[in-house]
């Protein structure tokens, strides 16, 4: 699985829908409390504007080794730590909403191509700094694909548009659920809910 071209194509695929979206809807409803105009500005930062940041930070060791592992740290850190960076989250998508401007799809272009040029210039064996410690490139880029085709789904739905992400990056990220959830316990709840056995919770999520 090629996890430089699902990233890839799942960036150009959230730059077209975001250029689909229709000037009277950007004030509506998004996700949660969140406009559409927020919701993109949260999937901007997450999970292009950050990726040259990060991929430019060299870290001297690994301190988590996969993606369900970066997902899963979440449920580790003290809850008024998680409060914080949530909060924190909301604020810059509402800041980045409003830094995208008139024309959000333009500035998402530009954000996309300096990602992929960050993209091909580290090996993907090389240790980054993210945010929760040191990770190979090849374990931290599919959390931001995840990003992508997770919120990408979300903004298809609050424009009510179609949407056209490749089957291979929407695999990549549906493994990476299915692992998150094992490694939290929660494997095989979710095994017998796709395999017709049972039923997920209301409101259930890996993250």
């Amino acid at each position: 699985m090629d996890f430089r071209r699902n990233f890839r194509s799942a960036a150009v695929a959230y730059v077209d829908l975001v250029s689909r979206v229709p000037a009277g809807r950007w004030d509506g409803p998004g996700l949660g409390d969140w406009t559409l105009r927020d919701l993109v500005g949260h999937t901007a930062s997450s999970a292009l504007r950050q990726v040259p940041e990060v991929l430019g930070a060299p870290a001297a060791e690994i301190a988590v080794g996969s993606a369900e592992a970066y997902w899963s740290f979440a449920r580790t850190v003290p809850a008024d730590v998680l409060a914080a960076h949530r909060a924190a989250s909301a604020a810059d998508a509402r800041q980045t909403g409003v830094r995208l401007g008139d024309d959000p799809a333009d500035a998402l272009r530009e954000l996309a191509g300096r990602a992929t040029q960050a993209l091909a210039a580290v090996g993907d064996d090389d240790i980054v700094t993210s945010a929760v410690g040191g990770m190979r490139v090849r374990d931290w880029l599919p959390t931001r694909t995840f990003e992508l085709i997770v919120h990408g789904l979300d903004t298809a739905a609050a424009a009510g548009l179609p949407h056209e992400f490749a089957p291979a990056a929407i695999a990549e990220v549906a493994g990476q659920a299915a692992r998150t959830a094992a490694a939290v316990g929660d494997g095989e709840l979710v095994l017998r809910a796709l395999t017709g056995r049972g039923e997920l919770p209301a409101r259930f999520s890996i993250v």
